[in-house]
């Protein structure tokens, strides 16, 4: 910027040759800058002005679009938290279909040390190791020597163990408010609940978070606050829960079984009312996982929903129903079961080498005919059977909301053969879980609809697709009443309730494929009651089981699942409230006579 001079020397010389005063000139201009520098000022003033402004204009822009965003949105409440914490801690209750508790929390305390504080390191160490014997006496003291300045000791307390740690009166030794889950039943349902365990945590809060079953299936709904407090309501009775479990212990105990399994499912809501596997555990002091063997020796396995068995003879009334409602046969129609029967090669038999000759379809399912069913199934055909079974679930996880049921998929041949459709009819060759089993069975109970098994209470009927017409669900039914009163599952007869079912028994493969053992077998009875009016079905799995009563081991089926579950039948019946069945007495006939 070039600056006009205040004295310019040619107006100043002009001035005094004039006689004027050179200073009015200065003043001038002085005056001219004074104005020239006041118009930059305001320039730049109404510059920034209109900077700020535009700024302003957009701040308010922005806000006021969110603020539209906002008021068309659906509401959504935050989580609560701990102040001055990122650590969500509340966790909403699991209650059973009455509204019993079945998981809760409880508030308790952590441990934790601050070693440079502590006054008498060795005297706490000892007492600590008393109240805490799982403790490790020289690990601590090698911890409480260091140089950390902050230690957990232990991550939930009692409250008498909370007591006794204070009585040590060591003022390195503190207490966190924690909440942790507690489950009060103990045992009961273990394998459904699954436990928890802590997330992220810190000395005033801890994170629960589900480690396992429903627990952590649900994890984010169970923490989430908007549930206002509403509990996770299960289709799972408490009094029937416990009533399978007591039940299933002792027969598993005498039947001298590795493991057992059961389920019990209404058949036209797919509520599963009682599951249960064994053994089990208690999710209060959840066992770590298994790190070698077999998962099925270790109590964390559910046999019921991951395990996945040949199981047997349970699968002809499914090639039954297929081929009646096909058109293929009739309960009447004559089947020759008649020995030799070979597909591809290999040779169809029955078991301890029977002959059942010429039978009805309708005996074929009572006497459990292996060539009888496998002919049926021939009938059928492979690629009508595949379909068939898939419609009703067999080729998938079952889905129920547990996260072990994701491992529960069943195991299907890589070719499927007429060697395969034989085999699959009458259970071997394809493997599925007891609750696979179970929304089948309950497919033909319900009149033919297909229903998904659910832990969760339902309000109405969930029925599924149609796979059967009601007639042919019907004649399925009476053959498998039949199975009970005249075949091998005579055993299952349950005075006052009409219980219809099949038995089956698969030998156990070998762990490294080789074939299958001679003397381990899955026995299982697929049941359903009552039969005139078919509510639910229970299935019932053992592993492993032999009944030493008589001069042989007895490893079947009919002398091992079918009385154990007549026995659940008989205690859970009446706490369904179904009433028996009493049928009248046949009374000697009248006569009249004259004395």
């Amino acid at each position: 910027m070039i600056r006009t001079p205040l004295r310019p020397l040619a107006r100043i010389l002009e001035a005094r040759q004039k006689g004027e005063n050179p200073d009015a000139i200065v003043r001038e201009n002085l005056r001219i800058r004074h104005e020239q520098m006041r118009d930059r000022a305001r320039n730049r003033a109404e510059g920034r002005l209109l900077v700020l402004g535009v700024m302003f204009f957009c701040a308010f822009s922005v806000i006021g679009v969110r603020m539209g965003v906002l008021a068309n949105s659906e509401p959504s409440e935050p989580r609560a938290q701990v102040a001055g914490a990122s650590i969500i801690a509340q966790r909403a209750d699991i209650v059973d279909r009455r509204g019993r508790i079945l998981a809760t929390n409880m508030d308790t305390y952590s441990l934790y040390a601050h070693p440079q504080q502590m006054i008498d390191r060795e005297k706490a160490i000892k007492e600590l190791v008393r109240i805490f014997p799982e403790l490790n006496e020289d690990r601590l003291r090698k911890d409480f020597s260091g140089p950390r300045k902050f230690l957990w000791v232990r991550k939930k307390l009692s409250p008498e163990q909370k007591q006794e740690v204070h009585d040590i009166g060591e003022p390195g030794l503190l207490f966190g408010p924690r909440e942790m889950r507690l489950y009060p039943n103990g045992h009961l349902a273990a394998h459904v609940l699954g436990g928890s365990g802590f997330g992220r945590e810190g000395v005033h809060s801890a994170e629960v978070v589900g480690t396992a079953g429903i627990e952590k299936f649900f994890d984010e709904e169970l923490r989430n606050p908007a549930r206002e407090g509403a509990a996770l309501e299960l289709s799972i009775d408490l009094t029937i829960q416990a009533a399978m479990e007591r039940v299933l212990d002792g027969g598993m105990r005498l039947m001298n079984a590795k493991g057992a399994a059961a389920v019990l499912m209404d058949v036209h809501t797919g509520e599963v009312i009682a599951i249960s596997s064994l053994p089990d555990f208690d999710p209060n002091d959840r066992p770590a996982n298994p790190t070698k063997g077999s998962p099925s020796d270790s109590p964390l396995f559910n046999r019921a929903v991951q395990g996945v068995y040949e199981l047997g003879s349970t699968f002809k009334i499914f090639a039954a129903s297929q081929a009646m409602e096909l058109g293929l046969v009739t309960p009447d129609t004559v089947i020759d079961t008649s020995p030799p029967f070979k597909i591809g090669g290999f040779k169809i038999s029955e078991f301890n080498g029977k002959n059942y000759g010429v039978q009805t379809v309708e005996g074929i399912m009572v006497h459990s005919s292996n060539r009888g069913t496998g002919k049926i199934a021939l009938a059928i055909g492979p690629q009508r059977q595949q379909e068939f079974l898939e419609s009703l679930g067999f080729f998938k996880p079952t889905g129920l909301e547990i996260v072990e049921a994701a491992g529960g998929k069943p195991l299907l041949p890589k070719k499927w053969t007429d060697l395969s459709t034989v085999t699959i009819s009458y259970g071997h060759g394809l493997s599925a879980s007891p609750l696979h089993l179970a929304a089948g069975y309950a497919a033909i109970a319900n009149g033919g609809h297909t229903v998904t098994p659910t832990l969760l209470k339902q309000s109405r009927p969930q029925l599924g697709p149609r796979v059967m017409s009601e007639a042919t669900a019907a004649s399925a039914r009476v053959m498998l009443r039949k199975v009970v009163t005249e075949g091998t599952a005579s055993f299952g007869d349950v005075p006052g309730y009409s219980v219809g079912g099949k038995t089956g028994t698969a030998d156990k493969p070998k762990e490294n494929g080789g074939g299958y053992y001679k003397d381990k077998v899955i026995a299982t009875f697929a049941t359903m009651f009552p039969t005139t009016d078919p509510k639910y079905v229970l299935i019932l799995t053992l592993d492993e089981p032999s009944e030493n009563s008589g001069d042989k081991p007895r490893r079947t089926a009919g002398w091992t699942a079918v009385p154990v579950a007549a026995e659940l039948i008989g205690r859970v019946a009446p706490l369904l409230g179904l009433r028996p069945e009493v049928e009248p007495l046949q009374q000697a006939p009248i006569v009249l006579s004259r004395n």
